[in-house]
C-alpha cells in the first residue's frame, strides 16, 4: 500500500506534497486580502433581488394591525427611508419593477445637460384600509411636477403633487469618499412630515453611514469585504422620541453569474435572495421574507428577459399573487408600459398601462 497511487497522479511523496504547497500559495495569490474591492452600500445589499424591498413593504402592512402605535411609527419611518432616503435600491436594472394600476403618463423635458423639468399624470383607484379580506378602492388621479439639477458633484430632484405632498432628495459629493444626502418629505397631515441626512464614506474595502432624523433618529451602518467576493456589514438604530433601538446584521456574496444575500435585524425581519444570471439577456431570482414577530412569510420567483426593444419582468409569489410589467420602446425616447398583478386569492386584479416620453 505504501507504493499506491492514486488514478491520474504521476508524483509521490515530497513531490506531491509541494504541488499541493504550490496549488494553495497560488489560491491565495489570487485572493489579494490587501487590495479588496470596496462593496455596495448596506442598504442595496438586494438590489438585484426580485421585489425585495416591496416584500419589505408588504409584511410591514401585514403586521402593521399586531403592533403598538410606536411600533407602527417606527415602520412608518423604516418605510420612508427605504423609498425617499435609499434611491439606490429601486435601480432600474434590478428585478424590482413598479406596477402600478390605471393609466401614467411621464414626460420629462431636458433644458440643458445638467436641468431638466418633468411632469406625471396618474388616474387609477387608491387602496384604502379595510378590515375584509377584499381590498376597497376609490377612483383618484393626481399630477406631479418635478425639477432635476443634476452634474458630477450635486444632485437636486423636488417633487409637487396636487394632494400637498412635496417631496425633495439633495446628494453631494463634499469629497471624492465622503457624500451627504438629504431627503424631506412634506405633507399636510400631522406628524407625517419626515426629513432624513446621510453622510456616507467610501473607504478602500469598506462603506460606512450615518443617519439623522427628525423626531431624534439616530442610524449607522458598516459593510466590509471579507473576500474578494463576499462582504459582510451591521446597522444599529435609535428612535429616541419613543425610546426604541434595532440592532441588524448582513451578508452578501456575489460573482459574474449569480448574488446571494442574507439579512436579519431585531425588529423581526429576516430577508434573503438570490438572482442567477442564466444569459445575457435572462435572469432568474427568487427571495424569501420573515416576520418572526407577526409570524408573516413570503416567498417569491421572478424573471427577467430583455428583447432587443423590451424588457419583461415577473414574479409569483407565495400567497398566489402573479405579476408582470413589459416595457417597450417604441421611438427613441418613447417607451411604452404595461402592469399587471393577479391576486386570486383576495379577487384583487390590477391592470395598467402607460407612457413615457423624454
Amino acid at each position: 500500500m505504501a507504493g499506491f497511487v492514486p488514478p491520474g497522479s504521476t508524483l509521490l511523496g515530497n513531490e506531491a506534497t509541494s504541488e499541493a504547497a504550490k496549488k494553495i500559495n497560488e489560491v491565495h495569490k489570487k485572493a489579494d486580502y490587501l487590495n479588496l474591492p470596496c462593496p455596495i452600500p448596506y442598504e442595496e445589499l438586494h438590489r438585484e433581488a426580485l421585489s425585495s424591498c416591496l416584500a419589505i413593504v408588504i409584511l410591514a402592512m401585514m403586521s402593521w394591525l399586531v403592533l403598538s402605535k410606536v411600533e407602527q411609527i417606527l415602520s412608518f419611518l423604516f418605510l420612508f427611508w427605504i423609498f425617499f432616503l435609499k434611491e439606490e435600491v429601486f435601480d432600474p436594472v434590478s428585478l424590482k419593477p413598479e406596477y402600478f394600476e390605471g393609466m401614467r403618463f411621464d414626460f420629462t423635458k431636458g433644458l440643458n445637460q445638467k436641468f431638466s423639468l418633468s411632469h406625471s399624470v396618474m388616474m387609477g383607484p387608491m387602496e384604502i384600509p379595510s378590515q375584509s379580506s377584499e381590498a376597497i378602492k376609490i377612483p383618484t388621479a393626481h399630477y406631479e411636477f418635478g425639477a432635476n439639477f443634476i452634474d458630477q458633484k450635486t444632485m437636486l430632484i423636488g417633487r409637487v403633487l396636487t394632494d400637498g405632498r412635496v417631496n425633495a432628495r439633495v446628494k453631494c459629493d463634499l469629497t471624492d469618499d465622503l457624500a451627504l444626502k438629504a431627503n424631506a418629505q412634506l405633507t399636510n397631515e400631522p406628524h407625517m412630515s419626515h426629513v432624513m441626512l446621510n453622510f456616507d464614506y467610501k473607504g478602500k474595502d469598506y462603506r460606512s453611514q450615518l443617519q439623522l432624523g427628525n423626531g431624534a433618529l439616530f442610524g449607522a451602518s458598516y459593510i466590509q469585504s471579507v473576500t474578494p467576493h463576499m462582504s459582510l456589514g451591521a446597522e444599529v438604530f435609535w428612535a429616541g422620541q419613543h425610546r426604541k433601538s434595532g440592532v441588524g446584521y448582513a451578508g452578501r456574496y456575489e460573482t459574474d453569474k449569480m448574488v446571494a444575500a442574507g439579512q436579519v435585524a431585531s425588529t423581526g425581519l429576516m430577508a434573503l435572495s438570490y438572482v442567477q444570471k442564466v444569459s445575457e439577456k435572462v435572469s432568474l431570482a427568487t427571495d424569501f421574507m420573515y416576520n418572526y414577530l407577526s409570524k408573516d412569510v413570503t416567498a417569491s420567483v421572478g424573471y427577467d428577459y430583455a428583447l432587443r426593444q423590451a424588457r419583461l419582468r415577473g414574479k409569483i409569489d407565495s400567497n398566489g399573487c402573479t405579476s408582470a410589467f413589459l416595457e417597450e420602446r417604441l421611438n427613441m425616447g418613447l417607451n411604452f408600459v404595461l402592469s399587471a398583478e393577479l391576486d386570486h386569492k383576495k379577487k384583487d386584479y390590477k391592470f395598467g398601462f402607460g407612457l413615457t416620453v423624454g
